[in-house]
């Protein structure tokens, strides 16, 4: 077996404090590249700052509380501002659970905001209603923005070929191990295959004399029922989607045996509960000792920030095995309306938004993964090993979304998976009839 390394003991500022040494990081050079050199069909203006203006409206689920707002609009918008004096910048905030609701409403009303950010899987379901604008008529390609971010993460804002959206936050789901406790049961390493890891399961796993749960060994229920089947799916080399995305594929040989593997964790080892643990728990399982290994958010190492960073060097990243090891990869895409009248001071902002600096201190603010590869180096990224190691991988990463339909397909996931894991059906039957409800709604 291999020894793990340890690593110097993280260096812990303050959130405030970190993103200010973030927009420290902001360069005029840096701006200008704006996301990577390309020309433009208005590079006239881009050489005149006074040709850019407008009154811009931005919707961000971003950016909240206090912090957030104080960040962008004290310290990032001023900024952007004093590039392009004769630009104003108006803020929406709301949350994800909202977005959807605040995004479908604008269209109806016809009220879309100049700037907006959605998240990963729904830049396809807005393009193809002609509710963005395409950028790259604005000079962003495909081809320059994977200069300074992986083809995986740009794919993200694709519709057709082109840029209808641009990544500023990432976030990932991947295996996390507490290694105090894999080090107590005899491990000194992460798990390398799926057997392994139902072995250190088992063995991790704890009850009290009546049977009651008191740690599990592998925790699946703290993250989204929907996200905890696709990063297990991913791994063992299926997709959610045909590679023409007409036809849903989670029901191949791949996506039953992952969802098996779920099921008989629960039902044959025994290493987890229902109900022992629940999505967005209060305090993640991970930092209270309640779970040994899980599959989780990148989050977590924020979250042991602040609740107890004496677990930060016990923390450990792996990928979940299988025969495809990889991760879920979801995020943040900055988008530009159809029909704003300032669309070329628009995309400006969007550009700055997903410029070095600033992406890094948004980044900063929520614990997120940057998208722009040069940031691995950042203080920040070096920092949190479970960000610096969702970089890392960034080239096996995998995504939800595809079809423009996906917005309305993701919700009847969760409910499926939680009825094989509830042995009301079979890992088999259960994919069998979501794929038949997804395929009914592609079709329509």
């Amino acid at each position: 077996m291999t020894t793990r390394t340890m690593r110097p003991r993280h260096r812990r500022t303050t959130g405030i404090r970190r993103a200010r040494i973030a927009t420290g990081l902001l360069t005029a050079s840096a701006l200008a590249l704006a996301l990577g050199a390309c020309s433009t069909p208005a590079a006239e203006e881009d050489t005149d700052p006074n040709a850019i203006s407008g009154d811009l409206t931005m919707l961000t689920p971003i950016f909240e509380g206090t912090a957030g707002q104080k960040l962008l609009e004290e310290e990032l918008l001023p900024q952007f501002t004093e590039m392009y004096p004769d630009v104003t910048v108006s803020v929406d905030y709301t949350n994800y659970a909202r977005l959807n609701e605040k995004l479908t409403t604008g269209v109806v009303s016809g009220l879309v905001p100049d700037v907006m950010m959605m998240g990963v899987g729904w830049i396809e379901a807005f393009a193809d209603r002609g509710v963005l604008a395409n950028l790259t008529d604005g000079g962003l390609t495909a081809e320059s923005l994977e200069q300074t971010m992986t083809p995986q993460i740009v794919e993200a804002g694709l519709w057709n070929g082109d840029v209808y959206g641009v990544p500023i936050m990432l976030d990932a789901r991947f295996g996390v191990a507490r290694m105090d406790l894999l080090r107590e049961a005899g491990y000194d390493h992460t798990p390398r295959t799926w057997d392994e890891l139902v072995e250190m399961a088992d063995a991790l796993t704890e009850r009290d004399t009546s049977g009651k749960l008191t740690r599990t060994g592998f925790d699946m229920l703290t993250i989204e029922p929907r996200q905890m089947f696709e990063t297990a799916l991913f791994s063992n080399g299926g997709s959610l989607f045909s590679d023409d995305n007409r036809s849903p594929a989670f029901d191949s040989e791949q996506g039953v045996e992952a969802l098996q593997r779920i099921v008989d964790l629960f039902h044959d080892e025994k290493v987890e509960d229902t109900g022992f643990s629940a999505p967005n728990a209060t305090v993640n399982p991970l930092i209270n000792g309640r779970a040994a290994m899980a599959i989780a958010h990148n989050n977590v190492w924020t979250q042991a920030e602040a609740a107890d960073p004496e677990v930060l060097d016990d923390l450990e990243p792996f990928l979940i095995p299988g025969d495809s090891p990889s991760m879920f990869v979801g995020g943040t895409m900055a988008a530009v309306s159809a029909t704003s009248a300032h669309e070329r001071a628009a995309q400006k902002l969007v550009e700055f938004l997903a410029s070095p600096g600033p992406a890094l201190a948004a980044n900063q603010q929520r614990g997120n993964v940057p998208a722009l590869t040069e940031l691995l180096e950042s203080e920040y990224v070096q920092d949190d090993r479970l960000v610096q190691f969702a970089m890392e991988n960034l080239s096996v990463a995998k995504r939800e979304g595809g079809p423009p339909k996906w917005l309305g397909l993701r919700g009847d996931v969760a409910p499926a998976i939680e009825n094989a894991i509830l042995r009301k059906k079979t890992a088999k039957a259960a994919l069998t009839d979501l794929a038949a409800t997804f395929q009914k709604k592609l079709d329509r």
